[in-house]
């Protein structure tokens, strides 16, 4: 997916991939400054609430974010048995990722409608025709693809199953008797993703319902 963008315009490439990296620095960042504010300070005693994405960087998540578009960085350690209470805790940690994504896919698709309004011509050369026409086409190329990739991350970490957020976020409704059984599922988190993959290669329910997400976003945004 993006990796095709590295022998068009290199320049585009490096930024957008620096966008990226501190995309999902910030989604790393959530759960970890959310963990904090209900007690549990695991992450920042593990250095791991900061803004350097070397930090957060998981090499495989990240080439996964190259060739699929679907990626993620290291997880921060979290101890949810120090979370106080522990079920706001659980959900308040589980969907401050996903809130992140989502709420840089919505700034950067208002940038680039913005750019739309202001700079047409610009754009126009760069989402149709492929060429980045100066600060604005740049602009617009990095803000299509990082509004459409963050709400795809946001989409993904939804799933609910393990080691997904959204799984957590699951666990945070249930009674907590059923939370022992829930945890021990990570175990298959390999398979988890490799499922995911399969459906995203073969153009599966998970990779139509993204599909039909970006097709709206860029209505809504481009219209």
């Amino acid at each position: 997916m993006l990796i095709r963008l590295l022998f068009q315009d290199p320049l585009t490439f490096v930024i957008l991939i620096t966008v990226l990296l501190y995309s999902l620095t910030l989604h790393e960042l959530g759960h970890g400054y959310a963990a904090y504010l209900f007690g549990d300070d695991t992450a920042k005693r593990a250095g791991r609430l900061t803004f350097n994405p070397l930090k957060h960087l998981d090499p495989f998540g990240a080439l996964l974010l190259l060739f699929a578009g679907v990626g993620w960085a290291k997880p921060v350690p979290i101890n949810v048995s120090r979370l106080r209470p522990y079920r706001p805790g659980l959900f308040a940690v589980s969907i401050a990722g996903i809130a992140v994504n989502i709420t840089l896919s919505v700034l950067f698709g208002l940038l680039l409608y913005w750019l739309k309004e202001t700079q047409p011509e610009a754009v126009y050369y760069a989402l149709i025709k492929g060429q980045a026409m100066g600060w604005a086409g740049v602009t617009a190329l990095v803000a299509f693809y990082a509004g459409l990739i963050n709400l795809v991350l946001a989409l993904f970490n939804l799933v609910p199953v393990p080691p997904l957020d959204g799984s957590r976020i699951l666990m945070a409704l249930l009674p907590t008797r059923l939370h022992p059984q829930i945890w021990r599922l990570d175990r298959y988190a390999l398979y988890t993703f490799l499922v995911i993959l399969v459906d995203i290669q073969m153009h599966g329910p998970l990779s139509r319902a993204l599909d039909w997400a970006q097709n709206a976003y860029l209505q809504v945004v481009l219209g």
